[in-house]
Parts: structure tokens; sequence; C-alpha cells
């Protein structure tokens, strides 16, 4: 899995960056956090040109002279953001033209070393050539004319901007499993006991920690086996070694992980047994289910919980987290090394999961076998019929059924088929997805 490039979207208050950044990422909601601990106008998604996925931040009116308050913090995760990046986006406003506070910004990025693109926004149904003129000035380039709203030259703004970054050659993560070990990420919330886990496993006295070629960028991965099997930790609490000690600084970096699910064959989501489920944790989830990862959660701390707050956790677990029934819980203690066996055995099994290969006439006579027990509800004269299914793809998982008037199967059999090719297939620990492919009818009526 190649590294997906970040790039960052910069520019003075209310010239247009978080249209921009709802266009590249087309709002989906899952991919798009709003995280506690950074401004609420830092935002980071997925985008994607063509085949090429990228990761886009967006962050929030840029200040750079204000010295105090929250505009200072606000600029302040601006830097980061820029730091943090492959490139950058400048986003100017083409309607009321160069601004002193464009010329501050454009010193400020002109000293980071990244690639910038100017994007003079909000240019729909206006002669771009004079407007673009002045935008010289800031000594950045040709600015490329565009509208956010609209989408008139966004496709081309971005394929300026990445052809400016080269493209890293897809790594074969299963091939990676055989040669190097099972990559795990360890994500989640800073202060969750990350670090913790990680110590319990690798061992503190070991020389182990140390950046691998072909990581994502400022990844930490840690080789280490356990009971004959070659691992990967992909840390995202920036794990350093430090002597014959680790130094964890629980430092949340939200593209560190985002590049750390990616490149991962499976995730642990780390969860607070002591602390109440955030949406952050929720975010981290969704991110993994949208990257198609397998998962398994660990909610950690949990021998300092007595037995009724204990069945209280549980609860809030199972209603906050509903949307991952199909991952395997464990209740741990990084600290004292308690459930970190059962835990490691889930990875083993997520991962096996994922890479599992179905035969079409076993999955075909799954299917066949859930819909006698209970068909498809009609819609209006016609029932959708669903003729056979095969395997078209893993990790994850991916069924194709094929049929007639599949776009009306109801959410709720889709959710009943899905149970019960997990069921019957032990697909516990990875996402799964049903494609549908839906034969024309020629009975059917035009519309």
């Amino acid at each position: 899995m190649s590294a997906k490039p970040v790039v960052a979207l910069v520019g003075r208050p209310n010239v247009g960056k978080s249209t921009l950044f709802n266009r590249l990422t087309r709002s989906r909601d899952a991919l798009v956090a709003d995280l506690p601990g950074l401004t609420r106008d830092r935002h980071y998604g997925e985008g994607r040109l063509g085949p090429r996925p990228y990761l886009v931040v967006d962050t929030g009116g840029f200040e750079p002279v204000v010295k105090e308050g929250i505009t200072f913090q606000m600029a302040k995760q601006t830097r980061q953001a820029i730091a943090e990046s492959d490139a950058v986006v400048f986003v100017v406003d083409g309607r009321t033209g160069l601004a002193p506070q464009d010329l501050q910004i454009a010193d400020l990025l002109r000293k980071s070393g990244r690639p910038v693109t100017i994007a003079a926004n909000k240019l729909e149904g206006l002669t771009s050539d004079g407007r673009n003129a002045e935008f010289y000035e800031l000594g950045l380039g040709d600015p490329i004319a565009i509208s956010s709203a609209h989408g008139d030259g966004v496709g081309g703004l971005m394929e300026s901007v990445l052809a400016e970054l080269p493209e890293v050659p897809d790594e074969d993560l299963e091939a990676s499993v055989a040669e190097r070990g099972l990559r795990v990420a360890i994500v989640g919330r800073p202060n969750v006991g990350k670090s913790t886990l990680i110590n319990a496993l690798v061992g503190e006295e070991r020389v182990i920690a140390f950046d691998m070629p072909g990581t994502t960028r400022d990844a930490i991965v840690i080789p280490f086996e356990r009971e004959g099997r070659r691992y990967q930790l992909i840390d995202t609490a920036g794990l350093r070694r430090r002597g014959k000690v680790f130094e964890a600084v629980e430092k949340f970096s939200v593209i560190k992980t985002l590049q750390a699910i990616a490149s991962c064959n499976v995730a642990v989501l780390m969860v607070d047994a002591q602390a109440d489920v955030s949406d952050q944790d929720a975010h981290i989830a969704g991110f993994v289910m949208e990257s198609g990862r397998a998962l398994v959660v660990a909610v950690n701390k949990w021998d300092g919980l007595d037995v009724i707050v204990r069945e209280e956790v549980k609860r809030v677990m199972a209603r906050k987290l509903q949307f991952l029934h199909w991952a395997k819980f464990h209740f741990i203690s990084a600290m004292k090394g308690a459930g970190i066996d059962a835990l490691m055995r889930s990875v083993d099994a997520a991962y096996g999961a994922a890479t599992l290969k179905l035969s079409t006439p076993k999955i075909t006579r799954v299917l066949r076998e859930a819909v006698e027990a209970q068909q498809p509800p009609r819609h209006g004269r016609f029932r959708p019929k669903l003729r056979y299914a095969h395997q078209g793809g893993q990790n994850p998982p991916i069924i194709i059924v094929h049929g007639n008037a599949l776009e009306h199967v109801s959410d709720a059999y889709k959710r009943y088929l899905e149970s019960r090719f997990r069921r019957v297939f032990r697909l516990e620990g990875t996402p799964l997805r049903i494609e549908w492919k839906t034969s024309t009818n020629p009975y059917k009526p035009d519309a």
C-alpha cells in the first residue's frame, strides 16, 4: 500500500477553504473528523483523483501575525498542518483580490519548503485572466482559477498539485505478511495506553524500534516475534527509543493515524474503559471501516473497575460502537499484561477472516438457503430475485450478488444477508462488503 500524499489547504479566513475541502472529500462524513483537542476548523478527509487517493487537511483561517487568543492557536495548527503535508494549496479570494495578509502567508509558505499551488477561488462566471494577474506578486508560480462552490477548475487544480509529487509504487500487503510479518496498527486517542501495550508486546529492553524503508512518512515500525509468528507494529503514539527505555510521546497526530491504518493489515483500536467513548473513537473506527481493514477493539484499564462499572461500560460500548458489531472486543490491562494473549489471537483470526478465499458454489448455496429461509420483501408488484453470488475481492471480503431488481433490496434484508454470510464463513473481525449486479428486466415497463 503506497503512502497517500497529504495536501494542506491554507489561506486567510473566508476564502473558501472549507467549501473546497467538502468538494474534494465529497463530504464523506466517516472520513471527516472534527476532533477534540484540535481547533474546530481543522478537518481531515480523503480525496481521490481518478485512481489516486490523497489525504486533505482543512485548516482554520490563517493569521500568522496574531500572537494570542484562539486565532493564535489556529495559526499554530495551520503551521503544524503545513509541516506534516507533502504539498500546500494556498487558497486566495479571486473576487476581492490580493490582500496584505496573503503576502504574509506566502512568505511563510516559501520558507516551509513545500510545493505550493495558488488556487484563486470564487471565479465562477468571471474572466479569470485579469483577476489572476495580481496573484503573481506572491511569487509562488501560476495561480489556477477555480470555483470551489461550483467545482470549476478543481480537477485541474488537483492534477497540478499531485503532478508535483512522486507516485510511490503500490506495496503488496499480502506479500509483506509472508516476508516481514503481519502489520498491526495500534490506534486510538492519547493516553489510552497505546505505548504501554506496545511495550508489553515487545519488551522494553529490546533494540527493535527503527524506521523502515517503504513505510509511511513518520510512522515508527517495530518488528517483533510472538509465539513463532512475525509481526510489525505500526506505532501512532510517537514511540521513540532513547537508550534502554522507550519514551512515549502521547501526541495525537491524525495524519499519522490515517496513514498507519492505510498501511496495516489489522488495526487495534484502543479505548479507555475509565473514560467515556468519544466521537474521536468513533471517527477512527469509521476510517478503519472505510479503509476496509480488519479490526480488533482493545478496551484498556479494565483492572481498575468493579463489577457494576464493568457492566455499565459494556452497555455503553455496545450502544456507541454498535456499528462495530462484527469486531471482537477484548477487555485488557496493558499495564499488567492481562488479556494480551487473547487479543493477539483475535488479531491473527481477524486477518485470516479478511483474506479468506470463498468458493463460488458455497457462496451461492448460502445465498439460496438464506432466500429460502426468508425472501426479500416485494417492491410494488415485483420481488427482487437473488440468483447467484461469488467473491469479488479480499481484505476486505467482497461478495457480489447477481439477480434482478436488486436495487430494490431493502437495507434490512442486506443486513440479514450480511449476518448470514458472516455466521457461515465465520467472518469475525473484518468488514464485509456486498455488491449488487442487477440484470436488465425485459418485462419492466418504461419509466
